[in-house]
C-alpha cells in the first residue's frame, strides 16, 4: 500500500528524516519507536503528505503522492495526535463532524457514529461536551473521530503519552483489538519497544533522523542493525 523510497524530509534546512526503502503492506500495523527528536512524528507528517520531500517520493496504492491532490489524498488518511484537539460540542458532534464536512448522509452518519461510539465504549458520553470528558475518554473520542472516517491510512502520533498508566494500558489494549479486527493499514508512533510489540506486525527503529531497522520485536533485539540500535536498544527502560 505504501512504497517509500530514497526518501529525504528536511525542516528548517536541516535533514530531520531519511529513509532508503519502506514498504507498508495493506491491513498491516506498522509501529515506529526512536528516541525523542528521532524522526517519528516527522515519517507521519510525511506520510499525511504535510511535510514534502526534498529528494525521493512516497506511493500510495502505487501513485506517487505528488500526483494526488491534496483533497484527494487526505480524504484517504485519518491522524490521531498526542492531544485530542476536540472541538466544543458533544461527543456525538464531534465524531460526526468529519463525515458532515465529505457530505454524508444524516442516515449513514447516524450508523457511522453509533457503531464507532459502541466500539470505543463511550456510548454514555454521547451528548457530554468535550470539556467535560477526562482525558483518557476525550482520547476515545478522537479515535473514533478517527475511525467513523473509514480511512485507507491510519496514522497515530503517540496517542495515549499523556495519560495515566492504568488508562494507558486499557486504551492500548483496546485500539489493538480493534486494529486486529478491523484489518486497517496503520502507523503508531510510540518510544516503547513493549508497547510497540504489543500493536504492530512489525516495528520500524528510527534514530537520528534515519530509518534503521524494520522487523519484529524479536528480530531487531536478536539482531540489531547497528550500534545506534544497540544504544537505543539498551537504554529503553527494563
Amino acid at each position: 500500500m505504501i512504497e517509500i523510497r530514497d526518501l529525504l524530509i528536511k525542516r528548517g534546512g536541516r535533514n530531520t528524516l531519511e529513509i532508503d526503502s519502506l514498504d507498508i503492506p495493506r491491513g498491516e500495523t506498522l509501529t515506529v519507536v526512536g528516541p525523542n527528536g528521532a524522526g517519528k512524528s516527522t515519517l507521519l507528517l510525511a506520510l499525511a503528505h504535510l511535510l514534502k520531500p526534498a529528494r525521493g517520493d512516497i506511493r500510495f496504492d502505487g501513485k506517487s503522492v505528488k500526483q494526488w491532490s491534496d483533497l484527494e489524498y487526505r480524504r484517504k488518511i485519518s491522524f490521531v495526535f498526542q492531544a485530542p484537539l476536540l472541538m466544543d460540542m458533544t461527543v456525538e458532534q464531534n465524531v460526526a463532524l468529519g463525515l458532515k464536512f465529505r457530505g454524508v448522509s444524516k442516515e449513514e452518519i447516524q450508523e457511522r457514529v453509533g457503531r464507532w461510539i459502541n466500539v470505543l465504549g463511550i456510548e454514555s458520553l454521547s451528548k457530554r461536551r468535550a470539556s467535560q470528558l477526562s482525558g483518557g475518554e476525550a482520547q476515545r473520542v478522537s479515535l473514533a473521530r478517527a475511525f467513523v472516517l473509514e480511512p485507507e491510512l491510519l496514522l497515530l502520533d503517540e496517542p495515549f503519552v499523556a495519560l495515566d498508566p492504568p488508562t494507558h494500558v486499557k486504551l492500548l489494549d483496546d485500539l489493538s483489538n480493534i486494529l486486529r479486527q478491523d484489518h486497517r493499514t496503520a502507523v503508531f508512533v510510540t518510544h516503547n519497544l513493549s508497547e510497540a510489540a504489543r500493536v504492530g506486525h512489525r516495528i520500524a527503529v528510527v534514530a537520528g533522523g534515519v530509518l534503521r531497522q524494520v522487523g519484529t520485536a524479536r528480530q531487531i533485539k536478536a539482531h540489531p542493525a547497528d550500534e545506534i540500535v544497540q544504544v537505543f536498544l539498551r537504554e529503553l527502560p527494563q
